[in-house]
């Protein structure tokens, strides 16, 4: 009997893989055939596959089987070519992936689980399946599946990352992109960051000046605000609704959901700016071209409250999302408690301390995305006795704002500070590009538990606890991310180690252990290269290349055991205090 033929490393890691003798060749007229409710994902692949290889594979909607809870499972062996059926007897958003010399039999199920299988086939057909058109002097037959069994499904439901494009304006084309690399590591959620003082991204009918004011800022700060630097330089821009429903249909295609974020009542300065009546001081003034924490918030007035509803009225048309995220994070409440008549409101509405308008802004906002079918995300500076049990908690500043969340029945989506924001540096070398925030290295990342033992030592109960931890989050911030190399040096491949710690199973993860060097091996020898073929400019696993550094661009360090010395944290990695004014690398 001849041996197994060698797997490519698959990333994220499935459940189980057992390799078996030969291949599957995809050559012309290969039948791809598919169950109606997977032919989105089916479609994505047979295209995908077409357009690398220079194949035609007919395409067959098959007509839905007799329904045994929700099975299309052919009848005897799977027939020859690419076949996706449904077995509701697989977990949700897993599939099944079987591999032959005569056939592929994917089943999966539900769409999810199918989107995830195709993303598999995929990186099985090797990196040339990651180009858009075929490479001369690739042979004929290069298109070769391995024959093997997989068995897989998803650790968590919630496999998200940010994209920031409110600090630096990406086009739709780059978005559009950004959803396909995150698809490619089964990710499933995009959340776009699409307002904040440096910019209104989004385009609202009811407030034209949102975007014709505040999208666009006279120039931009260069590195750290410490240096006084900016670069003189206008920098802009905005997705018209249409644009917005066409990112929305494309990642749908490929089983992402984007989440619109729409941020108050603080980072609002480019609101404020286009409508100075939203904001406490009243005065007209520019939109923000500095980073950090602006203390000009919304007056948590009922105009104002009006004014967001309205607005996110516009989101909940564009957005297919079961979630809409409205921030919550960073509200500097000087300016409210200097303003006699923001006090009083307080008083008025039965409020303990004038802080606590930025809960009930934020509970109204939420009450009227839940009246609409829908359900709230805030960062936990948003978590309080005010806010809905409904409202998902994004927790940012740590894990024990997390675990206490659960335990008040919110479900939590984790996304440390201290270990998942991927705009930090992920090197300690002088040739780092602007190096803000803590150092993260892949192997940091990979080590990413969302509630690691010495929490759960904390909260004994957080099993039990009401609420659900639905999964975790990477942030990409843009302050000094300008473009979209920075984005993918920032972003990968950091961001391909936390996609397996969310798919795949627990494992021993600690830096410089076993698996992380197993994960390293593979990483290197057979992702890296699907990532240089989709043209993704990532860093090094050896430090930037020359092109890849900012010589001269100061960031600002951050050293977590530093922090935690001086008091600035509590418990295991959890903010309690708020933070300095300037600070960056925030939500």
């Amino acid at each position: 009997m001849s041996a197994p033929t060698p797997t490519p490393g698959l990333l994220p890691a499935p459940v189980s893989l057992h390799p078996a003798a030969g291949s599957f060749p995809l050559a012309d007229g290969t039948p791809v055939r598919t169950d109606p409710a997977l032919v989105a994902a089916a479609r994505w692949w047979r295209r995908v596959t077409e357009d690398a290889f220079g194949l035609d594979l007919p395409f067959t909607v098959s007509p839905a089987g007799p329904s045994s809870g929700g099975t299309s499972l052919p009848d005897a062996a799977a027939p020859a070519g690419v076949t996706l059926a449904l077995d509701a007897a697989r977990p949700a958003g897993g599939y099944r992936l079987e591999v032959t010399p005569e056939s592929v039999l994917l089943t999966a199920a539900d769409a999810a689980g199918a989107h995830a299988g195709v993303q598999t086939l995929r990186q099985l057909a090797g990196p040339q399946a990651y180009r858009a058109a075929p490479v001369a002097g690739v042979p004929a037959d290069a298109a070769q599946l391995p024959a093997l069994t997989i068995e897989d499904h998803p650790r968590f439901g919630w496999r998200g990352v940010l994209l920031d494009v409110a600090r630096h304006f990406l086009p739709t084309r780059e978005v559009l992109r950004f959803v396909d690399l995150a698809a490619a590591h089964k990710l499933n959620v995009v959340q776009l960051h699409l307002t904040d003082d440096q910019g209104w991204r989004m385009q609202v009918h009811r407030y034209p000046l949102l975007t014709e004011v505040g999208g666009w800022r006279t120039e931009s700060n260069v590195g750290t605000w410490r240096t006084g630097v900016f670069d003189g330089r206008p920098h802009g821009g905005f997705y018209s609704q249409d644009d917005l429903r066409e990112i929305v249909a494309y990642a749908r295609e490929r089983g992402v959901v984007v989440v619109p974020e729409i941020d108050a009542p603080g980072h609002v300065e480019a609101a404020v700016a286009a409508y100075p009546f939203l904001g406490t001081r009243k005065a007209p003034h520019a939109v923000r071209t500095t980073w950090g924490v602006s203390t000009e918030v919304l007056d948590p007035s009922d105009e104002a409250l009006e004014f967001f509803t309205n607005v996110l009225d516009e989101v909940l048309d564009v957005f297919d999302s079961p979630w809409i995220a409205i921030g919550g994070d960073e509200v500097p409440t000087t300016l409210w408690r200097e303003n006699p008549a923001i006090v009083a409101r307080a008083e008025e509405r039965g409020l303990a301390d004038v802080a606590d308008l930025a809960g009930w802004f934020l509970a109204r906002l939420s009450e009227h995305v839940t009246a609409k079918g829908r359900r709230a995300v805030v960062w936990d500076e948003g978590f309080g006795e005010q806010l809905p049990r409904d409202v998902v908690v994004t927790a940012w500043r740590g894990f024990t704002v997390g675990a206490d969340a659960l335990e008040a029945g919110n479900d939590v989506v984790m996304a440390p500070e201290q270990v998942v924001y991927l705009d930090h540096r992920a090197g300690d070398g002088e040739d780092e590009p602007v190096p803000v925030g803590f150092l993260r290295t892949v192997e940091d990342v990979y080590a990413f538990d969302p509630f690691p033992p010495e929490v759960l030592a904390q909260y004994p109960g957080l099993d039990a606890a009401p609420g659900r931890l639905l999964g975790a989050q990477a942030e990409v911030w843009s302050e000094h991310l300008d473009s979209p190399r920075r984005v993918d040096y920032a972003a990968f491949p950091r961001l391909a180690a936390f996609a397996e710690v969310v798919w795949s199973p627990t494992a021993e993860r600690a830096p410089g252990g076993s698996a992380s060097a197993e994960f390293l091996a593979r990483l290197g020898h057979d992702h890296l290269p699907r990532l240089d073929a989709a043209g993704v400019e990532y860093r090094p696993l050896d430090g930037p290349k020359p092109w890849q550094q900012r010589p001269g661009v100061h960031g600002f360090l951050r050293h977590l055991d530093q922090e935690m010395a001086a008091g600035g944290w509590a418990g295991v990695g959890g903010w309690v205090e708020g933070r300095d004014e300037h600070s960056e690398g925030q939500a």
